[in-house]
Protein backbone atom coordinates (compact mmCIF):
# COMPACT_ATOMS: atom_id res chain seq x y z
CA UNK A 1 0.00 0.00 0.00
CA UNK A 2 2.59 2.31 1.17
CA UNK A 3 4.33 1.62 -2.50
CA UNK A 4 1.33 3.06 -4.09
CA UNK A 5 1.81 6.61 -2.45
CA UNK A 6 5.62 7.08 -2.38
CA UNK A 7 5.85 5.86 -6.20
CA UNK A 8 9.46 3.59 -5.40
CA UNK A 9 7.09 0.67 -6.98
CA UNK A 10 4.51 2.36 -9.38
CA UNK A 11 5.11 4.10 -12.29
CA UNK A 12 4.34 8.02 -11.80
CA UNK A 13 2.30 10.22 -13.89
CA UNK A 14 5.26 12.08 -15.25
CA UNK A 15 6.57 8.45 -15.92
CA UNK A 16 3.87 7.52 -18.03
CA UNK A 17 3.11 10.95 -19.72
CA UNK A 18 4.12 11.54 -23.25
CA UNK A 19 2.94 14.78 -25.06
CA UNK A 20 2.89 13.42 -28.13
CA UNK A 21 0.71 10.20 -26.91
CA UNK A 22 -1.53 11.16 -24.42
CA UNK A 23 -5.72 11.10 -24.47
CA UNK A 24 -6.35 14.46 -23.45
CA UNK A 25 -7.73 15.38 -26.47
CA UNK A 26 -10.34 12.83 -26.92
CA UNK A 27 -11.07 13.28 -23.46
CA UNK A 28 -11.75 16.66 -23.68
CA UNK A 29 -13.52 15.69 -27.13
CA UNK A 30 -15.72 13.32 -25.21
CA UNK A 31 -16.18 15.83 -22.37
CA UNK A 32 -17.65 18.81 -24.81
CA UNK A 33 -20.30 15.84 -26.06
CA UNK A 34 -21.00 15.06 -22.49
CA UNK A 35 -22.15 19.06 -21.96
CA UNK A 36 -24.23 18.69 -25.37
CA UNK A 37 -25.40 15.44 -24.29
CA UNK A 38 -26.78 17.13 -20.49
CA UNK A 39 -27.99 20.00 -22.50
CA UNK A 40 -30.53 17.97 -24.02
CA UNK A 41 -33.07 17.94 -21.18
CA UNK A 42 -33.26 21.84 -20.59
CA UNK A 43 -32.99 23.02 -24.35
CA UNK A 44 -34.93 20.19 -25.95
CA UNK A 45 -37.41 18.98 -23.15
CA UNK A 46 -37.71 21.72 -20.58
CA UNK A 47 -36.17 19.02 -18.15
CA UNK A 48 -33.28 18.78 -16.08
CA UNK A 49 -29.62 18.60 -16.91
CA UNK A 50 -29.10 14.33 -17.55
CA UNK A 51 -27.55 12.71 -15.37
CA UNK A 52 -28.62 15.46 -12.29
CA UNK A 53 -31.21 12.74 -10.94
CA UNK A 54 -28.73 9.77 -11.23
CA UNK A 55 -25.87 12.13 -9.27
CA UNK A 56 -28.04 13.01 -6.23
CA UNK A 57 -28.61 16.58 -7.17
CA UNK A 58 -25.35 16.97 -6.54
CA UNK A 59 -24.39 17.06 -9.80
CA UNK A 60 -24.80 16.30 -13.23
CA UNK A 61 -22.83 14.73 -16.68
CA UNK A 62 -22.46 18.30 -18.00
CA UNK A 63 -21.45 19.64 -15.21
CA UNK A 64 -18.81 16.93 -14.58
CA UNK A 65 -17.36 17.13 -17.90
CA UNK A 66 -16.97 21.17 -17.05
CA UNK A 67 -14.61 20.11 -13.71
CA UNK A 68 -12.64 17.91 -16.49
CA UNK A 69 -12.55 20.67 -18.68
CA UNK A 70 -11.48 22.67 -16.20
CA UNK A 71 -8.97 19.96 -14.72
CA UNK A 72 -7.18 19.51 -18.14
CA UNK A 73 -7.08 22.63 -18.39
CA UNK A 74 -4.60 23.15 -15.38
CA UNK A 75 -2.16 20.76 -16.88
CA UNK A 76 -1.77 21.18 -20.62
CA UNK A 77 -1.95 25.14 -19.43
CA UNK A 78 0.66 24.61 -17.07
CA UNK A 79 2.40 22.91 -19.24
CA UNK A 80 2.83 25.14 -21.96
CA UNK A 81 3.58 27.77 -19.68
CA UNK A 82 6.58 26.34 -18.17
CA UNK A 83 7.74 26.15 -22.01
CA UNK A 84 6.96 29.27 -23.39
CA UNK A 85 7.91 33.39 -22.62
CA UNK A 86 5.27 35.32 -21.05
CA UNK A 87 5.09 36.51 -24.48
CA UNK A 88 4.37 33.75 -26.42
CA UNK A 89 2.12 32.18 -23.56
CA UNK A 90 -0.02 35.30 -23.33
CA UNK A 91 -0.75 34.99 -27.55
CA UNK A 92 -0.91 31.26 -27.72
CA UNK A 93 -3.89 31.81 -25.01
CA UNK A 94 -5.66 34.83 -27.12
CA UNK A 95 -5.19 33.56 -30.36
CA UNK A 96 -6.70 30.12 -28.69
CA UNK A 97 -9.65 31.69 -27.22
CA UNK A 98 -10.99 35.14 -28.93
CA UNK A 99 -10.45 34.37 -32.92
CA UNK A 100 -13.03 31.66 -32.38
CA UNK A 101 -15.21 33.20 -30.23
CA UNK A 102 -15.35 36.35 -32.13
CA UNK A 103 -16.58 34.21 -35.10
CA UNK A 104 -19.64 31.96 -32.85
CA UNK A 105 -20.55 35.65 -31.99
CA UNK A 106 -20.97 36.99 -35.56
CA UNK A 107 -22.35 33.86 -36.75
CA UNK A 108 -25.14 33.87 -33.49
CA UNK A 109 -25.99 37.19 -33.87
CA UNK A 110 -25.91 37.88 -37.58
CA UNK A 111 -27.22 33.90 -38.85
CA UNK A 112 -28.60 32.23 -36.30
CA UNK A 113 -30.41 34.93 -34.39
CA UNK A 114 -32.40 36.22 -37.74
CA UNK A 115 -33.21 32.92 -38.40
CA UNK A 116 -34.93 32.37 -34.88
CA UNK A 117 -36.68 35.95 -35.60
CA UNK A 118 -38.55 34.99 -39.60
CA UNK A 119 -39.51 31.79 -37.99
CA UNK A 120 -40.77 33.33 -34.43
CA UNK A 121 -42.49 36.54 -36.81
CA UNK A 122 -42.33 35.97 -39.75
CA UNK A 123 -40.28 38.93 -40.81
CA UNK A 124 -37.47 41.10 -39.00
CA UNK A 125 -39.30 44.05 -37.86
CA UNK A 126 -37.87 45.57 -34.50
CA UNK A 127 -35.16 42.55 -34.38
CA UNK A 128 -32.45 44.98 -35.30
CA UNK A 129 -33.23 48.18 -33.34
CA UNK A 130 -33.80 46.09 -30.58
CA UNK A 131 -32.10 47.65 -27.30
CA UNK A 132 -31.01 43.58 -26.76
CA UNK A 133 -30.29 43.51 -30.55
CA UNK A 134 -27.37 41.65 -32.45
CA UNK A 135 -24.94 44.60 -32.95
CA UNK A 136 -25.25 45.45 -28.59
CA UNK A 137 -24.75 41.04 -28.13
CA UNK A 138 -21.77 41.33 -30.32
CA UNK A 139 -20.24 44.72 -28.71
CA UNK A 140 -21.46 43.82 -24.87
CA UNK A 141 -19.58 40.02 -25.41
CA UNK A 142 -16.91 41.22 -27.46
CA UNK A 143 -14.10 40.69 -24.90
CA UNK A 144 -16.01 37.52 -23.32
CA UNK A 145 -17.61 39.12 -20.64
CA UNK A 146 -20.87 37.40 -21.70
CA UNK A 147 -23.07 40.12 -19.99
CA UNK A 148 -25.89 39.57 -22.76
CA UNK A 149 -27.09 36.31 -23.91
CA UNK A 150 -30.58 36.83 -25.35
CA UNK A 151 -31.16 38.77 -28.38
CA UNK A 152 -34.11 40.88 -29.66
CA UNK A 153 -36.57 38.59 -27.56
CA UNK A 154 -36.24 35.85 -28.76
CA UNK A 155 -36.65 31.69 -28.03
CA UNK A 156 -39.01 32.57 -25.73
CA UNK A 157 -41.32 29.60 -26.93
CA UNK A 158 -38.22 27.02 -26.91
CA UNK A 159 -38.53 24.48 -24.13
CA UNK A 160 -36.01 26.44 -22.35
CA UNK A 161 -37.15 29.69 -22.55
CA UNK A 162 -40.50 28.39 -21.35
CA UNK A 163 -38.69 26.30 -18.28
CA UNK A 164 -36.85 30.08 -17.52
CA UNK A 165 -40.30 31.98 -18.71
CA UNK A 166 -39.24 34.75 -20.88
CA UNK A 167 -36.26 35.03 -23.94
CA UNK A 168 -33.97 32.36 -23.13
CA UNK A 169 -30.13 32.29 -24.15
CA UNK A 170 -28.40 31.84 -27.24
CA UNK A 171 -25.50 30.39 -26.46
CA UNK A 172 -25.43 29.69 -22.65
CA UNK A 173 -22.47 27.68 -22.74
CA UNK A 174 -20.09 30.93 -23.00
CA UNK A 175 -20.40 32.31 -19.54
CA UNK A 176 -17.30 29.43 -18.45
CA UNK A 177 -14.64 31.87 -20.60
CA UNK A 178 -14.49 34.73 -17.86
CA UNK A 179 -13.44 31.89 -15.51
CA UNK A 180 -10.91 30.48 -18.38
CA UNK A 181 -9.16 33.67 -18.92
CA UNK A 182 -8.95 34.69 -15.35
CA UNK A 183 -7.27 31.33 -14.68
CA UNK A 184 -4.90 32.03 -17.57
CA UNK A 185 -4.19 35.51 -16.17
CA UNK A 186 -3.26 33.88 -12.91
CA UNK A 187 -1.09 31.68 -14.44
CA UNK A 188 0.46 34.22 -16.27
CA UNK A 189 1.38 36.13 -12.90
CA UNK A 190 2.95 33.20 -11.94
CA UNK A 191 5.49 32.88 -14.71
CA UNK A 192 6.12 36.44 -14.21
CA UNK A 193 7.22 36.23 -10.50
CA UNK A 194 9.06 32.59 -11.67
CA UNK A 195 6.72 30.60 -9.11
CA UNK A 196 5.56 28.18 -11.64
CA UNK A 197 9.55 27.31 -11.92
CA UNK A 198 11.41 28.46 -8.55
CA UNK A 199 8.41 27.63 -5.73
CA UNK A 200 6.08 25.34 -7.12
CA UNK A 201 4.79 24.98 -3.34
CA UNK A 202 3.14 27.64 -4.39
CA UNK A 203 0.69 26.57 -6.43
CA UNK A 204 0.37 23.15 -3.79
CA UNK A 205 -0.40 25.84 -1.10
CA UNK A 206 -3.11 27.35 -3.11
CA UNK A 207 -4.33 24.02 -3.95
CA UNK A 208 -4.56 23.03 -0.41
CA UNK A 209 -6.03 26.08 0.38
CA UNK A 210 -8.83 25.94 -2.22
CA UNK A 211 -10.27 22.73 -1.02
CA UNK A 212 -10.34 23.46 2.54
CA UNK A 213 -12.92 26.17 1.69
CA UNK A 214 -14.81 23.34 -0.39
CA UNK A 215 -14.86 20.89 3.38
CA UNK A 216 -15.71 23.94 5.31
CA UNK A 217 -18.61 24.39 3.28
CA UNK A 218 -19.57 20.62 3.44
CA UNK A 219 -19.12 20.29 6.54
CA UNK A 220 -20.95 23.08 7.35
CA UNK A 221 -24.08 21.64 5.03
CA UNK A 222 -27.38 20.03 6.52
CA UNK A 223 -26.87 16.93 4.65
CA UNK A 224 -23.69 15.07 2.65
CA UNK A 225 -25.80 15.49 -0.38
CA UNK A 226 -26.23 19.35 -0.15
CA UNK A 227 -24.43 21.52 -2.62
CA UNK A 228 -22.34 24.45 -1.37
CA UNK A 229 -23.61 28.13 -1.14
CA UNK A 230 -23.37 29.98 -3.37
CA UNK A 231 -21.36 33.08 -1.21
CA UNK A 232 -22.60 35.60 -3.74
CA UNK A 233 -20.61 37.47 -6.26
CA UNK A 234 -17.04 38.31 -6.61
CA UNK A 235 -16.40 41.79 -8.46
CA UNK A 236 -17.66 43.12 -11.11
CA UNK A 237 -14.00 44.05 -12.48
CA UNK A 238 -13.83 46.01 -15.41
CA UNK A 239 -14.36 44.54 -18.99
CA UNK A 240 -14.76 40.91 -17.88
CA UNK A 241 -17.50 41.32 -15.40
CA UNK A 242 -18.19 39.46 -12.30
CA UNK A 243 -17.81 36.06 -11.06
CA UNK A 244 -19.98 33.86 -9.16
CA UNK A 245 -18.05 32.96 -5.89
CA UNK A 246 -19.18 29.41 -5.80
CA UNK A 247 -18.28 28.68 -9.01
CA UNK A 248 -14.88 30.17 -8.94
CA UNK A 249 -13.96 28.11 -5.93
CA UNK A 250 -14.91 25.11 -7.52
CA UNK A 251 -13.79 25.77 -11.05
CA UNK A 252 -10.59 27.66 -9.51
CA UNK A 253 -9.89 24.13 -7.45
CA UNK A 254 -9.91 21.72 -10.49
CA UNK A 255 -7.42 23.92 -12.67
CA UNK A 256 -4.85 24.25 -9.45
CA UNK A 257 -5.54 20.52 -9.55
CA UNK A 258 -4.53 20.37 -12.76
CA UNK A 259 -1.60 22.92 -12.27
CA UNK A 260 -0.20 21.15 -9.06
CA UNK A 261 -0.37 17.52 -11.04
CA UNK A 262 1.74 19.02 -13.78
CA UNK A 263 4.61 20.28 -11.30
CA UNK A 264 4.61 17.35 -9.20
CA UNK A 265 4.03 14.59 -11.69
CA UNK A 266 6.80 12.84 -10.56
CA UNK A 267 5.35 12.36 -7.37
CA UNK A 268 1.82 11.14 -8.42
CA UNK A 269 1.70 7.26 -8.46
CA UNK A 270 -0.36 6.35 -11.56
CA UNK A 271 -1.87 2.41 -11.56
CA UNK A 272 -4.78 0.16 -11.63
CA UNK A 273 -5.27 0.04 -8.42
CA UNK A 274 -5.19 3.55 -7.01
CA UNK A 275 -8.25 3.84 -10.17
CA UNK A 276 -10.10 1.37 -9.28
CA UNK A 277 -10.20 2.67 -5.81
CA UNK A 278 -11.09 6.44 -7.48
CA UNK A 279 -13.69 4.80 -8.92
CA UNK A 280 -15.29 3.11 -5.87
CA UNK A 281 -14.69 6.39 -4.23
CA UNK A 282 -16.70 8.59 -6.96
CA UNK A 283 -19.83 6.18 -7.69
CA UNK A 284 -20.30 6.06 -3.84
CA UNK A 285 -19.72 9.63 -3.58
CA UNK A 286 -22.28 10.43 -6.15
CA UNK A 287 -24.63 7.64 -4.57
CA UNK A 288 -24.87 8.27 -0.90
CA UNK A 289 -23.35 11.66 -0.63
CA UNK A 290 -20.32 13.46 -0.06
CA UNK A 291 -19.27 14.12 -3.89
CA UNK A 292 -17.73 17.65 -3.06
CA UNK A 293 -15.60 16.49 -0.26
CA UNK A 294 -14.40 12.95 -1.64
CA UNK A 295 -15.71 12.53 -5.16
CA UNK A 296 -14.38 15.58 -6.93
CA UNK A 297 -10.18 14.66 -6.34
CA UNK A 298 -11.24 10.35 -7.15
CA UNK A 299 -12.64 12.54 -10.52
CA UNK A 300 -9.53 13.86 -10.67
CA UNK A 301 -7.43 11.28 -10.53
CA UNK A 302 -9.80 9.17 -12.82
CA UNK A 303 -9.33 11.88 -15.36
CA UNK A 304 -5.33 11.53 -15.03
CA UNK A 305 -5.35 8.04 -15.24
CA UNK A 306 -7.18 7.75 -18.45
CA UNK A 307 -5.15 10.62 -19.96
CA UNK A 308 -2.02 8.21 -20.11
CA UNK A 309 -3.51 4.90 -19.40
CA UNK A 310 -6.17 4.45 -22.25
CA UNK A 311 -4.59 3.07 -25.82
CA UNK A 312 -1.92 5.16 -27.67
CA UNK A 313 -3.85 4.98 -30.84
CA UNK A 314 -6.83 6.99 -29.32
CA UNK A 315 -3.57 10.12 -29.21
CA UNK A 316 -4.21 10.81 -32.61
CA UNK A 317 -7.82 11.72 -32.21
CA UNK A 318 -7.84 16.04 -31.99
CA UNK A 319 -4.24 16.03 -33.06
CA UNK A 320 -4.62 17.01 -36.22
CA UNK A 321 -7.99 18.55 -36.26
CA UNK A 322 -9.28 19.73 -32.80
CA UNK A 323 -13.24 20.15 -32.75
CA UNK A 324 -13.62 20.56 -29.21
CA UNK A 325 -13.93 24.57 -28.57
CA UNK A 326 -16.19 24.50 -31.70
CA UNK A 327 -18.64 21.83 -30.27
CA UNK A 328 -18.55 23.48 -27.72
CA UNK A 329 -19.06 27.20 -28.37
CA UNK A 330 -21.90 26.07 -31.26
CA UNK A 331 -23.52 22.96 -28.88
CA UNK A 332 -25.74 25.51 -27.29
CA UNK A 333 -27.49 27.38 -29.99
CA UNK A 334 -27.63 24.51 -32.50
CA UNK A 335 -29.66 22.97 -29.73
CA UNK A 336 -31.80 26.07 -29.00
CA UNK A 337 -32.28 26.05 -32.67
CA UNK A 338 -33.04 22.68 -33.19
CA UNK A 339 -35.50 22.82 -30.15
CA UNK A 340 -37.42 25.71 -32.03
CA UNK A 341 -37.84 23.89 -35.22
CA UNK A 342 -38.90 21.60 -33.53
CA UNK A 343 -36.63 18.47 -33.30
CA UNK A 344 -37.85 17.14 -29.86
CA UNK A 345 -40.53 15.50 -31.89
CA UNK A 346 -37.69 12.73 -32.61
CA UNK A 347 -37.12 11.93 -29.26
CA UNK A 348 -34.50 12.34 -26.95
CA UNK A 349 -31.69 9.90 -28.84
CA UNK A 350 -32.94 12.00 -32.09
CA UNK A 351 -32.65 15.21 -30.82
CA UNK A 352 -29.29 14.05 -29.12
CA UNK A 353 -27.92 13.36 -32.51
CA UNK A 354 -29.36 16.22 -34.47
CA UNK A 355 -27.22 18.32 -31.75
CA UNK A 356 -23.78 16.86 -32.18
CA UNK A 357 -23.87 16.44 -35.68
CA UNK A 358 -24.81 20.24 -36.15
CA UNK A 359 -22.46 21.40 -33.45
CA UNK A 360 -19.89 19.31 -35.35
CA UNK A 361 -20.42 20.68 -38.62
CA UNK A 362 -20.01 24.27 -37.25
CA UNK A 363 -16.70 22.81 -35.51
CA UNK A 364 -15.01 21.67 -38.43
CA UNK A 365 -16.32 24.84 -40.23
CA UNK A 366 -14.86 27.23 -37.03
CA UNK A 367 -11.20 24.74 -36.87
CA UNK A 368 -10.34 25.27 -40.99
CA UNK A 369 -11.29 28.81 -41.41
CA UNK A 370 -10.42 30.40 -37.90
CA UNK A 371 -9.26 28.41 -35.69
CA UNK A 372 -6.64 27.10 -37.01
CA UNK A 373 -4.96 29.72 -39.52
CA UNK A 374 -5.06 32.03 -35.95
CA UNK A 375 -2.91 29.42 -34.11
CA UNK A 376 -0.93 30.16 -36.98
CA UNK A 377 0.24 32.94 -35.55
CA UNK A 378 1.87 31.12 -32.40
CA UNK A 379 4.90 30.88 -33.97
CA UNK A 380 4.81 33.22 -36.82
CA UNK A 381 2.21 33.95 -39.94
CA UNK A 382 0.78 31.39 -41.83
CA UNK A 383 2.65 32.55 -45.36
CA UNK A 384 6.02 32.52 -43.45
CA UNK A 385 5.29 29.04 -41.99
CA UNK A 386 4.74 28.26 -46.11
CA UNK A 387 7.80 29.90 -47.30
CA UNK A 388 9.47 27.58 -44.43
CA UNK A 389 7.83 24.41 -45.48
CA UNK A 390 8.54 25.17 -49.50
CA UNK A 391 12.12 25.95 -48.39
CA UNK A 392 12.31 22.36 -46.60
CA UNK A 393 10.91 20.86 -49.32
CA UNK A 394 13.18 22.52 -51.87
CA UNK A 395 16.46 22.04 -49.98
CA UNK A 396 15.32 18.15 -49.21
CA UNK A 397 16.16 17.20 -53.00
CA UNK A 398 19.74 19.06 -52.94
CA UNK A 399 22.76 17.11 -51.77
CA UNK A 400 24.12 18.35 -49.08
CA UNK A 401 27.07 17.32 -47.65
CA UNK A 402 27.12 14.33 -44.78
CA UNK A 403 29.48 11.85 -43.06
CA UNK A 404 32.66 10.81 -45.65
CA UNK A 405 32.25 6.91 -45.62
CA UNK A 406 35.20 5.61 -47.74
CA UNK A 407 34.61 1.85 -49.29
CA UNK A 408 37.21 0.34 -47.65
CA UNK A 409 38.57 2.82 -44.70
CA UNK A 410 37.34 6.47 -44.01
CA UNK A 411 39.69 8.93 -46.33
CA UNK A 412 41.93 11.28 -44.43
CA UNK A 413 43.28 14.55 -45.73
CA UNK A 414 46.07 14.34 -47.10
CA UNK A 415 47.06 18.40 -47.85
CA UNK A 416 50.96 16.81 -48.43
CA UNK A 417 50.20 14.51 -51.04
CA UNK A 418 51.56 11.70 -50.01
CA UNK A 419 48.58 9.08 -49.85
CA UNK A 420 48.17 6.52 -46.91
CA UNK A 421 50.25 4.99 -45.30
CA UNK A 422 50.80 1.47 -45.09
CA UNK A 423 49.68 -0.24 -41.79
CA UNK A 424 52.77 -0.22 -39.59
CA UNK A 425 55.18 1.95 -41.96
CA UNK A 426 57.79 3.81 -39.76
CA UNK A 427 57.53 7.48 -40.08
CA UNK A 428 60.12 8.52 -42.43
CA UNK A 429 60.96 9.44 -45.69
CA UNK A 430 61.82 6.37 -47.02
CA UNK A 431 57.95 4.44 -46.55
CA UNK A 432 56.25 6.50 -48.30
CA UNK A 433 54.19 4.91 -51.06
CA UNK A 434 52.25 6.90 -53.68
CA UNK A 435 48.64 5.36 -53.98
CA UNK A 436 45.70 7.08 -55.84
CA UNK A 437 43.79 8.61 -52.84
CA UNK A 438 40.67 7.05 -52.29
CA UNK A 439 37.33 8.55 -53.61
CA UNK A 440 34.85 8.66 -50.71
CA UNK A 441 31.13 7.85 -50.90
CA UNK A 442 28.84 10.82 -48.99
CA UNK A 443 25.76 10.08 -48.07
CA UNK A 444 22.94 12.48 -48.75
CA UNK A 445 20.31 12.89 -46.25
CA UNK A 446 16.63 11.90 -46.95
CA UNK A 447 14.91 15.54 -45.75
CA UNK A 448 15.92 18.66 -45.10
CA UNK A 449 15.23 18.18 -41.37
CA UNK A 450 17.25 15.18 -40.92
CA UNK A 451 20.17 17.49 -42.04
CA UNK A 452 19.57 20.47 -39.76
CA UNK A 453 17.69 18.35 -37.13
CA UNK A 454 17.42 21.32 -34.70
CA UNK A 455 14.57 22.46 -36.94
CA UNK A 456 12.37 20.02 -35.73
CA UNK A 457 10.35 21.41 -33.51
CA UNK A 458 8.35 19.54 -30.66
CA UNK A 459 4.65 19.71 -31.43
CA UNK A 460 3.00 21.67 -28.61
CA UNK A 461 0.04 20.83 -26.98
CA UNK A 462 -3.62 22.04 -27.76
CA UNK A 463 -5.96 23.99 -25.21
CA UNK A 464 -10.06 24.14 -25.20
CA UNK A 465 -13.38 24.67 -22.37
CA UNK A 466 -17.26 24.02 -21.36
CA UNK A 467 -21.75 24.01 -19.35
CA UNK A 468 -24.03 26.91 -18.33
CA UNK A 469 -24.56 28.28 -14.90
CA UNK A 470 -28.56 28.55 -13.13
CA UNK A 471 -27.63 31.81 -11.51
CA UNK A 472 -25.15 34.31 -13.07
CA UNK A 473 -24.18 37.14 -10.81
CA UNK A 474 -25.87 40.52 -12.23
CA UNK A 475 -23.11 42.49 -13.80
CA UNK A 476 -23.35 46.10 -15.95
CA UNK A 477 -23.50 46.15 -19.27
CA UNK A 478 -20.80 48.20 -21.57
CA UNK A 479 -23.51 50.90 -22.28
CA UNK A 480 -24.01 51.32 -18.23
CA UNK A 481 -27.33 49.67 -18.08
CA UNK A 482 -28.26 46.91 -16.22
CA UNK A 483 -28.44 43.35 -17.85
CA UNK A 484 -30.72 40.62 -16.89
CA UNK A 485 -28.38 36.97 -16.38
CA UNK A 486 -30.30 34.22 -17.76
CA UNK A 487 -30.50 31.23 -16.02
CA UNK A 488 -29.01 28.38 -17.60
CA UNK A 489 -29.02 24.48 -17.77
CA UNK A 490 -26.35 23.60 -15.45
CA UNK A 491 -27.27 24.16 -11.97
CA UNK A 492 -24.54 25.51 -10.12
CA UNK A 493 -23.50 24.23 -6.65
CA UNK A 494 -25.93 25.55 -3.92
Amino acid sequence: MQAWFNGQRSPTLQGRYSAQHNAFGVLRLAMACGVIVAHAGPLGFGQSNVGAATFGRQSDLGTLCLYGFFLISGYLITDSALRSTLRQYIRARLLRVFPGLWACLLVTAFVFAPLAALYENGNLDGFWGHPEGPFDYVLTNFVASMEQFPISGLLADTPYGQLVGGPSAFDGSLWTLRYDLAFYGIVGILVVTSVLRRAPRAVLVLTAGSYALILADFFAAPTWSSRPPQHGAIGPFPLIGAFAADWTLMLGFLFLLGAAARLYAHRIPVNRELAVLAGVVLVGSLWLGGFFAVGLPAFAYLVLFAAVALPKRLSTISRRHDYTYGIYIYGFPVQQLIALFGGARFGMVGYIVLSLLGALLFAMVSWHLVERPALDFKTGSGRARHRTTRRAANLGTLPIPGPAIGTDTASRPDPAGTGPRRAGARHSRSTKIEQPATTARRRVPQSYAEALPFLDLPERAKRETLSVPAKKPTSHARSGRARHAQPAPTTPPG
